[in-house]
């Protein structure tokens, strides 16, 4: 490499000759057009040696412009401007800063990259063009004019790539046992450093270290004692602000053995009747779902199964599935248990749902006229206004002890032969009918005790 910048520097020195002003160029401005100021990530700099008579001579190449920084995404063409006013016999180069390569010396193009190339406008504006852009160019690159003391502008390139997703370091599709600890893995390139999250592609929540989150950021995630609600698809999304985002989808799946509910456990029929029984049944892998007899006899294997008796039907939903029989026109036979069966590789479970007979609803009805029965207010107050009739209320109806009476207190206090008078509005309606029944005794057996 120093022996190729040797031999650069030789026919820089050599075009200096035939292309600069009369006196040779010296040495120490050759070094400069090699190696330019690199003191900066800036838009532009100028010699500090410079002095004010040397700035104010308008005689002298001066910059008309800062150089402008480029952004650029890899593949594409990048272009700088280097605009010089007075430039009249001296000579323009671009220079690659951090590799100190001379690219180009006034209209010839000296680096054997094949992507750069130079145009030039009135003898003004120097452009050095950049063609599909690769990471290996990104950096600083300076405009220089050979004066002395050597003036220069720089400009930067910025090369951002879009992200993508390393297939290799990201994880695949994975079934795993519930309450087993799993851990998801993303890995992304791209410039800027790309920003990984996961998500479900569902959309919904994911219960991630006790709480309930809708991204998880960073490029592991890492669940502790899976369970079924875990299951689903997962995104892995990379993005830097450099169009397009990238994911990846992963798809999680949870095993584990079969599980049932069952809504009623004992339902009732009439002779005739259609019945509908229900199974809820969980599991994953996928079980086989059935229905069997009290006696142990299989009703239906697979999915959906019609007949004349039987009707028999499973509705998948993920990890659930929903079991139907229909018994159509039950007879007596039919009356007894049943059993819904569901069984996959990690092993099986069962319910029993037991269907009776119940009567077959009356087409006639009876209706026993209400029985109305006269109330005071409690304590007798008010009870010289009207009445109000209402049917018979048992559960309602204060408790009375027949033993004793609010106006004589207990029965051993009550004056001998002096019964309360049944239609006395403090009397209650039960005490009313004991004693009506005990004067309708009394009047039997008095005959019998004067005799």
């Amino acid at each position: 490499m120093s022996l190729i910048r040797i031999i650069v520097s030789a026919i820089y020195v050599v075009a200096q000759v035939f292309l600069a002003r009369p006196s040779l160029v010296e040495g120490r401005q050759a070094r400069n057009l090699l190696v330019g100021q690199t003191s900066g990530h800036h838009h532009g700099t100028q010699d500090a040696s410079l002095s004010d008579s040397y700035n104010n001579n308008s005689e002298l190449p001066r910059f008309a412009e800062e150089i402008q920084n480029v952004t650029v995404s890899v593949g594409r063409d990048a272009l700088l401007a280097c605009v010089v006013d007075n430039l009249r016999h001296y000579k323009v180069a671009w220079v690659r800063v951090d590799t100190q390569t001379i690219l180009s010396i006034h209209q010839n193009v000296i680096t054997q990259n094949p992507r750069i190339t130079l145009s030039y406008n009135d003898h003004r504006s120097w452009y050095l063009h950049i063609k599909e852009v690769q990471e290996v160019d990104r950096g600083w690159y300076m405009c220089q004019v050979n004066t002395d003391p050597m003036k220069s502008r720089q400009g930067y390139v910025q090369v951002v790539v879009p992200p993508s997703i390393i297939t290799k370091e990201t994880s695949t599709d994975m079934v795993v046992r519930e309450a087993s600890n799993v851990t998801l893995t993303c890995k992304a390139t791209g410039y800027p450093e790309p920003y990984v999250m996961w998500r479900r592609e569902d959309g919904k929540n994911i219960n991630y270290n006790g709480e309930s989150v809708n991204v998880v950021d960073g490029e592991v995630l890492h669940i502790v004692k899976i369970s079924r609600l875990h299951m689903g698809a997962y995104l892995c999304i990379a993005s830097n602000g450099v169009p397009p985002s990238v994911s990846k989808r992963v798809s999680l799946r949870v095993q584990f053995p079969p599980m049932l509910s069952i809504p009623n456990q004992l339902e009732g029929a009439y002779i005739g009747q259609d019945v509908t029984l229900e199974c809820h049944t969980e599991a994953y892998p996928n079980s086989i779902n059935y229905w069997t007899t009290e006696r142990g006899d299989m009703i239906v294997s697979g999915n959906s199964v019609s007949g004349d008796k039987y009707e028999a039907v499973a509705t998948d939903s993920g990890y659930n599935k929903y079991m139907m029989l229909k018994i159509r026109n039950v007879g007596p036979k039919d009356f007894g248990s049943y059993k819904c069966v569901a069984q996959n590789s990690l092993g099986g479970t069962d319910g029993v749902i037991k269907l009776d007979e119940i009567p077959a609803p009356s087409t006639t009805s009876t209706t026993q006229p209400p029985y109305y029965a006269t109330s005071a207010h409690k304590n007798g107050r008010n009870s010289n206004k009207k009445s109000r009739q209402r049917p018979i209320d048992y559960e309602v109806e204060e408790w009375r002890n027949p033993d004793y009476d609010r106006d004589y207190g207990p029965a051993s206090m009550r004056p001998p032969g002096d019964l309360p008078d049944i239609q006395s509005p403090g009397v209650s309606h039960r005490a009313r009918l004991v004693l009506h029944l005990s004067s309708s005794l009394l009047s039997l057996l008095l005959p019998a005790i004067r005799r």
